[in-house]
């Protein structure tokens, strides 16, 4: 595996096979696929930490999902990817449904994990309250942030039956700079809406049943959308809230190892 920092955004190439990049969500980072390697073991996969997370918070200005797009397109580009299938979780999902419109022959299948279009306008609201008291309250801030999040993210049965599922995300949640994650935020906040009608890759939308970001009925409003896309598949797993490779690894592991075989 080799460690990569282009412009401070931390990329991981681990390896080899057809191309797969990964793009984390709000408060994850490059760690939020660590659960489905196993998956990916025939494949060369990229995982990014977008600018703002993880080991890329060092990186200046403000955000927005033009600017994550544009930091994969850099690492594909530096890399020599010129195709790749992209997998996504949460607000990662959304950068993704980006780059397979900006560039369609980079994109060869979408895996999306918590798929959303666009965050609703309350959304956007509690988003914009929450860099808020980030960025204002520092630490204490992301801590009382972490303790919504864990009750709010997590199925009822994660978080009685799996303390690592629930320790990761804590863990994941509390070691975001407050400033960098603010900005995450304000980037989110501001996410524009895909012309999701016009992609053309496959799709697989994998959802938990307890998901109150990307609910099933609004992941299926989304596949209802894909008019053009080759194939689309959604998958609701029961007992199952927002970090859906974290919280169900082994059925998110075998979605996406069969979504990526019936490609070949």
């Amino acid at each position: 595996m080799s460690l990569h920092f282009f412009e401070r955004v931390a990329v991981e190439d681990e390896g080899e096979g057809d191309a797969v990049v990964c793009v984390h969500g709000l408060g994850g980072s490059s760690n939020t696929w660590t659960p489905l390697m196993p998956a990916l073991a025939r494949q060369r996969v990229i995982r990014v930490d977008l600018p703002g997370s993880g080991r890329s918070q060092r990186v200046e200005g403000a955000l927005s999902i033009a600017r994550f797009a544009d930091a994969v397109l850099s690492a594909c580009t530096r890399l020599d990817v010129a195709r790749a299938h992209f997998v996504g979780h949460s607000m990662g999902t959304i950068v993704c449904q980006h780059l397979a419109l900006a560039a369609p022959k980079l994109v060869r299948s979408l895996a999306l994990f918590g798929p959303l279009v666009a965050p609703p306008e309350a959304a956007r609201t509690a988003m914009r309250a929450r860099a808020a008291r980030a960025r204002g309250d520092g630490a204490a801030g992301m801590h009382e942030i972490t303790q919504a999040l864990l009750q709010a993210a997590l199925s009822a049965e994660t978080r009685r039956r799996s303390p690592l599922a629930v320790a990761y995300v804590r863990e994941s949640l509390m070691r975001q700079d407050g400033e960098a994650y603010a900005r995450s935020c304000e980037a989110l906040a501001e996410a524009p809406a895909a012309a999701v009608e016009e992609i053309t890759a496959p799709v697989l939308l994998v959802t938990g049943d307890e998901d109150g970001v990307a609910p099933p009925q609004a992941v299926r409003a989304m596949a209802e959308r894909l008019h053009r896309a080759a194939s689309a598949r959604i998958v609701v797993l029961p007992r199952c809230g927002h970090w859906t490779p974290v919280e169900r690894p082994e059925d998110c592991a075998r979605e996406l190892r069969d979504f990526l075989a019936s490609l070949r």
